[in-house]
């Protein structure tokens, strides 16, 4: 099986290149690495990828800048394959992340979503373990070796704190197409989309063995958006639908977990510091807002 890596690109040229330089060192040969570059200014990094003497290597150029959540849908609509990677541009696989992934999808045949073994680095490559990441593993299911969860005990876990690294998810391409990520949730739509999955019946397979390396950086989308309060603005969003839809399907716990959202108003609290030392008052109204207030109205987006 031929495993699809779609790469959203707009950022750092030298990040692009180790990630895609990643793909390219894969123990396991069977894959198709498509660039989607959504009209990063610099031309260079889309020269350097187009360039590449090797035939599993596509690069394409949007005619307009579509922002994450619908370049993430364009992608998904360049998928060919039964299973497919939204990698991150500035992130880097491990040399066996497909043969590990393929050999999940193997022993879990019915599994919508693989989380493999992630491990961290900063901006400049090194092992790092902010307090973000040493929340996830607090709230990732415990056990060892590879294991599959589903219906109100994923989602329950993931509205207590989303401890999946996105770029690193290996998805089941017909579970992506059941849905749409969602453009009003240009921050959160990864959890968005678990959730819908989850609903529907899908399983998530989790697994120990480290293969994938996430960038976390000051630059990122999330880093930028946390001190003005807007990520979280989006997250009310997210955890309001969450708990009527959950309520609905009878998995109250998990439509407890959204309604208190415990760990989202903690980070929130987290972002004030850098909100007062910019004095961004509209941003420390929304944080303090997400901390103490209720869930936002639903969108009608």
């Amino acid at each position: 099986m031929t495993l699809d890596i779609m790469m959203p690109f707009y950022g750092r040229f030298d990040h692009l290149k180790l990630a895609v330089e990643s793909v390219l060192a894969q123990s396991d040969p069977d894959w198709r690495l498509v660039v989607v570059d959504d009209v990063y200014p610099d031309l260079a990094p889309g020269q350097w990828v187009a360039a590449l003497e090797d035939e599993r290597v596509t690069y394409i150029r949007n005619e307009v800048n579509l922002r994450p959540s619908r370049n993430y849908m364009k992608c998904v609509g360049l998928m060919e394959s039964p299973f497919a990677v939204l990698m991150g541009c500035d992130d880097i696989m491990l040399p066996g992340y497909v043969a590990r992934v393929k050999e999940l999808i193997g022993r879990f045949p019915d599994a919508s979503i693989i989380q493999p073994g992630v491990a961290v680095i900063d901006g400049n490559g090194n092992p790092s373990s902010p307090l973000a990441d040493r929340v996830k593993r607090l709230y990732r299911f415990g056990g060892h070796g590879p294991r599959s969860f589903g219906g109100q005990p994923l989602a329950k876990s993931l509205l207590r704190g989303n401890w999946t690294y996105f770029p690193s998810l290996c998805w089941r391409v017909d579970a992506l197409r059941q849905h749409t990520f969602r453009t009003d949730l240009d921050v959160v739509q990864d959890l968005a989309m678990l959730l819908e999955i989850t609903k529907d019946g899908g399983r998530l397979v989790l697994d120990d063995e480290v293969v994938f390396t996430y960038r976390r950086h000051s630059e990122s989308v999330s880093a930028v958006t946390g001190p003005d309060g807007s990520k979280f603005a989006q997250e009310r969003v997210l955890f309001a639908e969450a708990e009527r839809d959950l309520t609905a399907l009878g998995w109250h716990g998990a439509a407890r977990a959204a309604r208190l959202h415990v760990t989202s108003r903690l980070n929130a609290l987290s972002e004030l510091p850098a909100a007062l030392l910019a004095r961004n008052r509209s941003g420390l109204r929304s944080l303090l807002r997400h901390v103490f207030g209720p869930s936002a109205e639903r969108s009608t987006a």
